[in-house]
């Protein structure tokens, strides 16, 4: 077709909220029928998300499968965090990269030290999220709430450019992604910062580490080239020149001679080799349907 969509790829991975799923509480019966003739196929899935296990399906994404169809997918969850298959039907975690709590309590300091840099120099109030398992949220628009919809918002990001600059906070997101390097290496971690407009996140980890990892496995495991596979998102659009959104980190090393596409809408500049051919949700599930026939 006209976007080089390939016939048969052999691992597809893909974002689930706003990719897969329109939000985080939307049923998600429409993407598991749509996986399970893959799955039954032998085809390797990996679910790549931010999110914990909890959070997919309502936790109950396991139940929908069985234990056959489960061995065929993967799950790399948490910004890098946890990496599972399914063993007997149960989810395994077959590579924990959460740091150790005295590593975590630095990113603690880190994130505190930036909030407070923000805060005295400039006067710009943020929150944190400190519950997450390897990494902190630090939310940049307190007073914006985005309620059910997890995903960036058009214009969201007209809103926080205009609140930096209000407080005298030049060089954008990638200013505030230098802060939080400068003052990680003060503290001797190289941080993985990364911004959406409403949080900057800041950990050690990425969605990079869960591809890889996976990546990994499913090459060795089964004979897969990585040009074999496909990866689907909806968040790699630029935030400013440089600084692409999170699905963009599932481009690496190894696995950038795959074929990637962005099924959102918003319009901006694209990592390279990332095709935009919108359509939603609805587009990346009728990718999994025509993958699936025979």
């Amino acid at each position: 077709s006209e976007m080089c969509i390939r016939d048969r790829y052999k691992a597809v991975f893909f974002d689930w909220d706003g990719t897969a799923v329109f939000s985080r509480k939307a049923p998600a019966d429409a993407a598991v029928e749509a996986m399970r003739p893959l799955l039954q196929r032998g085809v390797k899935l990996a679910i790549i998300s931010g999110t914990t296990i909890e959070n997919l399906a309502g936790g109950k994404l396991a139940e929908y499968f069985t234990a056959k169809e489960l061995e065929n997918l993967y799950l790399g969850l948490g910004r890098g965090a946890y990496n599972y298959n399914f063993q007997e039907g149960q989810p395994f975690i077959f590579k924990n990269m959460v740091p150790p709590k005295e590593e975590l309590l630095t990113i603690h300091r880190i994130c505190f030290e930036i909030h407070q840099e923000l805060k005295e120099k400039y006067d710009f109030n943020t929150d944190i999220v400190f519950s997450r398992p390897n990494y902190c949220k630090i939310d940049l628009m307190v007073e914006n709430v985005r309620g059910e919809n997890l995903f960036m918002q058009e214009n969201e990001l007209d809103v926080l450019k205009e609140s930096l600059r209000t407080h005298g906070i030049s060089g954008g997101l990638q200013g505030l992604i230098n802060l939080a390097e400068t003052i990680g290496e003060k503290y001797g971690i190289q941080v993985k910062p990364t911004c959406d407009a409403k949080y900057l996140e800041v950990g050690t980890t990425s969605k990079s580490d869960n591809v890889d990892c996976i990546l990994n496995r499913i090459c060795s495991e089964n004979q897969i080239f990585s040009e074999e596979c496909v990866y689907f998102g909806d968040e790699f659009v630029g935030i400013e020149p440089g600084i692409f959104g999170s699905d963009s980190f599932m481009q690496t090393e190894k696995s950038r001679a795959g074929d990637f596409f962005d099924v959102s809408e918003v319009s901006g500049e694209r990592p390279e080799g990332v095709k935009q051919i919108g359509g939603g949700v609805e587009q990346f599930l009728d990718f999994l349907r025509k993958q699936a026939d025979e």
